[in-house]
């Protein structure tokens, strides 16, 4: 019986991991790039990233803002700014904003 209940459960979490988001996740692996925003400024010629990681989704560590993104590449006008995440089965998880501008 704990064989069952446990099979069950098991099946149940993995088939809701990927339930009501707002962005594509994958189960197993995500690779994704996507928009995140954009302004009616001119279009700029530097860019500025700021990175975060995740470890076991226990730990998380990094500064993603835009204010870190904005200072990595000396940028006062943002443009656009874009989202990359890539995790492997929730253990190691890198996320990285990249915001473009003047």
């Amino acid at each position: 019986m704990k064989k069952i209940v446990s099979t069950a459960v098991l099946a149940a979490s993995l088939t809701l991991t990927g339930c009501a988001t707002s962005v594509p996740v994958g189960g197993l692996f995500t690779d994704v790039q996507l928009p995140v925003g954009a302004t009616a400024n001119a279009k700029g010629t530097k860019v500025g990233t700021a990175k975060c990681q995740s470890i076991l989704s226990l730990i998380a560590q990094g500064d993603c803002s835009i204010e870190a993104a904005k200072a990595d590449g000396g940028i006062t006008s943002v443009t656009h700014m874009d989202w990359k995440a890539n995790n492997i089965l929730g253990i190691i998880g890198n996320y990285e904003l990249t915001v473009h501008g003047n």
